[in-house]
C-alpha cells in the first residue's frame, strides 16, 4: 500500500476479522474473497483477541473489529491511546454513541453495518485503506515539521558560531550552511546538528576561503 495515490486494488491483501458472530460476516469473507483479499479469524479468549498487533504488516494487513465487542483488542482507550499501525473498518450493529466512538477510538476509517451486505464491502474498503494511507501521510508531516522547529536552535547557533568564527554576517553565514547541507544530502537542522557536534571545522575552513563578501572583492 502506498500513500502517494489511491488504491483500487486489494488483491493479495489479508483481512484480520475480529468478531464472535461469523454469521453476521459471512458475505464479508466471501467478498474479500473475490477481491483477492484471504480472511483470517483471530481466536478470542477471555473477550480478548489472540492478535499481535506489533506483528501487523500495514503494506497487507486490514483489521475488521466488532463493535458489540468490549476491548477486544486490549488497546488503552481514548484519544490518545495507541492505535493499530493498519487500518481498521468498524463492524457495527449496535449504533450507539459509545460503540462508535470506541470504534473511532481505534483507529477505524470507515464502517460496515452487521449483518455484512457483499455490495457494501468495496466501498468500505476503499474508505477505510485509502483515509488510513491519507492520514498517515498527514502524520508524517506533521512528525517532520515538529522535528524541524525542535531543530531550528541548532540552526540558530550554528549560524552564531559561523558567524564569531569566521567574521561574517548572518546572511552569508545561513546560506553557507544551507549549501553545506544541501551538499551533505542533508536537511538545514540535522547539518547544524553536527556541524555544532563536530566542532564547525570544516564550514569555518570553507568560509575563510569563499564567502559572498570575499567573492564579490575578488570581482
Amino acid at each position: 500500500m502506498t500513500a502517494s495515490r489511491l488504491l483500487q486494488n486489494f488483491k493479495g491483501g489479508r483481512a484480520l476479522i475480529v468478531t464472535t458472530n461469523r454469521a453476521a460476516v459471512e458475505a464479508l469473507e466471501t467478498t474479500l474473497a473475490k477481491l483477492g483479499v484471504v480472511s483470517e479469524f483471530p481466536e478470542i479468549r477471555d473477550g480478548r483477541a489472540e492478535l499481535d498487533l506489533a506483528q501487523l504488516d500495514p503494506e497487507r494487513d486490514i483489521l475488521f473489529v466488532d463493535g458489540d465487542l468490549d476491548d477486544v483488542l486490549g488497546l488503552e482507550s481514548g484519544p490518545a491511546g495507541r492505535l493499530p499501525a493498519v487500518p481498521v473498518i468498524g463492524l457495527v450493529g449496535v449504533e450507539a454513541p459509545s460503540r462508535l466512538k470506541s470504534l473511532v477510538h481505534l483507529g477505524a476509517t470507515s464502517f460496515l453495518r452487521k449483518p455484512v451486505h457483499g455490495a457494501a464491502v468495496y466501498m468500505a474498503l476503499f474508505l477505510g485503506v485509502n483515509q488510513f494511507q491519507l492520514r498517515g501521510g498527514l502524520r508524517a508531516r506533521i512528525d517532520d515539521m515538529e522535528r524541524r522547529r525542535h531543530g531550528r536552535r541548532f540552526v540558530i547557533k550554528a549560524i552564531v558560531r559561523l558567524m564569531s568564527q569566521a567574521g561574517i554576517d548572518d546572511d552569508a553565514a545561513y546560506d553557507l550552511l544551507r549549501r553545506e547541507s544541501m551538499r551533505s544530502r542533508l536537511s538545514l537542522e540535522d547539518y547544524c546538528e553536527e556541524y555544532l557536534r563536530r566542532g564547525a571545522n570544516e564550514p569555518t575552513r570553507l568560509a575563510q576561503g569563499d564567502t559572498p563578501e570575499r567573492r564579490a572583492n575578488r570581482d
